[in-house]
């Protein structure tokens, strides 16, 4: 076959091979759902067949574009690969690739020095080559928001690696000479992947592969190293189960659609929204307040109290009983002596309490509601001072006489009396009015004395 013949062979081998892929890509019915499969978005790489296996074959050639060439004659020769790769991502993977094949060339128009310094007119050589090298692979446009799935990839590849080879070059004069030699290699490529199925793919690509020699065509090139292309077809093959689809036909952004809109998913989002609108009305029950009394409708045993009626918990207007002076003149009460004669209550009599105390003993209440009914019915004003005998520290005696005549005014407030009338001081244990070495005395000390103003 020359090469005319070969180069249409080759030709027409790659339009039909680009036709069916391209008939395959673009046959994805755009109204159907997302890649097969239970995968999700969010599911984790588990779920997807990741690891393939690939062939390819396709012809070699000396000439490169864009770099400096060995040989200034397009030469065409057979070479073939095999690849084998694990998808990390959608659009990342990590591969292992070899290439094989000859290359070869001529250069009838100029002069080469040979491996040994000689000058070699006319060289023609053949090179046979064995290329192992680890890299990774870049899908670019992994996402297609013209389909719902992926049909057509375009792919970038890179790796590094070690080339074996063996040059064979014969010179116008007929001399021939051959050798074996090995240099790191780095390919980078390009191509286009075909969706076949879910499981196979076709690849057109090509691959420039830098050799760092000077001897690959064999001669030598200083200080320009050598490299050769391979242009190439080939079909890959993923393996996995019909469960895990092949995680680079999937579309994420198709499958996150149909996620948003899965029946199941838009049901519970539904009744979710009816949950929270019940919280919101249960909620805005619990607040409402018609009469605007402070009590919830839900809670008010009163409804519609007039405005700025005062009401207990229930909603109920707060019933405050009159105190009936006489009866409370006439109330006999025990002294805080304990035990000593029966006196008549009388108001702003001193208020007594137990050592270390400031509860208020219910002998105190005849003389508080005295009290209490007086202030409400004039408008003098009291001042609350509290006491406390020698025992303890004096901070501690200052705090407990303070909580002393608190009590008082707390009792007094909640029996009508208004709190701007009264006023507390503490003055701990100064002041006694008995004798602090007595238990007598300091009974008597622990008080608190009203001073109406």
């Amino acid at each position: 076959m020359n090469y005319s013949t070969l180069k249409k062979t080759v030709v027409l081998s790659f339009v039909s091979l680009m036709a069916v892929g391209m008939a395959n890509a673009q046959s994805t019915d755009t109204s159907k759902m997302a890649a097969s499969g239970p995968a999700k978005v969010f599911g984790g790489a588990s779920q997807y067949s990741r690891f393939s296996i690939g062939v390819n074959v396709g012809v070699t050639s000396g000439q490169v574009a864009f770099f400096n060439n060995s040989t200034n004659t397009y030469v065409a020769n057979l070479g073939y690969g095999a690849d084998l790769r694990y998808q990390l991502t959608h659009a990342f993977s990590i591969q292992f690739e070899y290439y094989g094949g000859q290359v070869g060339g001529n250069d009838n128009g100029g002069t080469k020095v040979g491996p040994l310094g000689t000058v070699l007119n006319g060289t023609v050589f053949s090179t046979k080559y064995n290329s192992f090298s680890l890299g990774g692979m870049f899908d670019i446009g992994s996402i297609s928001f013209l389909h719902r799935q992926n049909g057509l990839l375009l792919y970038g590849s890179a790796g590094v690696g070690l080339d074996e080879y063996k040059p064979t070059y014969t010179n116008l004069a007929g001399h021939q000479n051959n050798y074996s030699s090995s240099a790191l290699d780095a390919p980078l490529g390009a191509g286009l992947k075909f969706k076949l199925s879910d499981a196979l793919a076709l690849n057109l690509g090509y691959t420039t592969t830098f050799v760092q020699a000077y001897n690959f065509s064999g001669f030598h090139t200083y200080p320009q190293f050598n490299e050769y292309g391979y242009t190439y077809a080939g079909l890959e093959y993923t393996f996995g189960t019909k469960n895990k689809p092949n995680i680079e036909w999937v579309n994420p952004v198709a499958m996150m659609y149909d996620e948003l809109y899965d029946a199941a998913l838009r049901a519970e989002v539904e009744a979710l929204k009816g949950r929270v609108a019940a919280v919101e009305t249960a909620v805005n029950d619990l607040k409402k307040d018609s009469d605007g009394d402070g009590v919830s409708d839900q809670f008010d045993k009163c409804p519609n109290t007039p405005a700025g009626t005062v009401v207990d918990g229930s909603g109920c207007p707060l019933v405050i009983p009159v105190v009936d002076t006489t009866v409370l003149a006439t109330r006999a009460y025990v002294n805080s002596h304990g035990g000593g004669p029966a006196k008549m209550a009388t108001a702003y009599a001193n208020i007594q309490f137990e050592f270390d105390s400031s509860v208020l003993k219910t002998e105190s209440y005849p003389i508080l509601d005295l009290t209490a009914a007086d202030l409400k019915s004039g408008g003098a004003v009291c001042e609350l001072d509290g006491f406390a005998s020698s025992e303890g520290t004096a901070a501690h005696n200052m705090r407990l006489s303070r909580d002393r005549a608190n009590s008082v005014k707390t009792y007094l407030v909640n029996s009508g009396v208004s709190a701007k009338k009264l006023k507390v001081k503490a003055f701990g244990e100064t002041h006694p009015v008995a004798d602090n070495s007595t238990e007598a005395g300091r009974i008597l000390n622990r008080r608190v004395e009203f001073k109406k103003k």
